[in-house]
């Protein structure tokens, strides 16, 4: 294990609408290291959000990922030879970056004509409290609440 936490990196807003989360979707996006693919796939979702909804995009994704986020999850933890899910809160953090896997794993799973059309569907999903990266929301909290009888062995 490492003795120092390493420093986070630096991570500049995107050009068009100086966003972290747009600038954090690019990233998620990005395959292979094509930039300016993921680039152009992400402010072709924002302007169809645009397009959909009539409001700024960046406002319609942060309420999405706001939606998504996970207040509580389980995590394994070994007691006496046995395994206990212990349910425990979510750092800010790991809550953006969880919304935005699932945000993108449910658009990946999606049928549809372009990944720009079905990523924007899913944002917009989630932006209203429906869709599959809000049921998997759902699911993660049931878990936590089925498993509260083990949340005395919090790490």
């Amino acid at each position: 294990m490492r003795r120092t936490k390493p420093e986070p990196r630096v991570v500049n807003p995107d050009v068009r609408y100086s966003s972290m989360p747009v600038t954090f979707f690019i990233h998620r996006i990005m395959k292979r290291g094509k930039k300016s693919v993921a680039t152009h796939i992400m402010y072709d979702v924002m302007d169809i959000i645009k397009e959909k909804t009539g409001k700024n995009p960046v406002e319609v994704l942060e309420t999405a990922l706001k939606n998504v986020g996970p207040q509580m999850e389980v995590r394994p933890r070994r007691v006496g030879g046995a395994t206990y899910q212990v349910p425990m809160e979510v750092p800010s953090s790991r809550k953006m970056t969880l919304a935005m896997r699932w945000i993108l794993d449910s658009a990946t799973g999606r049928t549809g004509n372009s990944y720009a059309e079905k990523l924007s569907a899913e944002i917009l999903e989630a932006a209203n409290n429906t869709g599959a990266a809000v049921r998997k929301r759902e699911e993660t909290h049931k878990m936590a609440e089925a498993n509260r009888a083990f949340s005395h062995f919090r790490m």
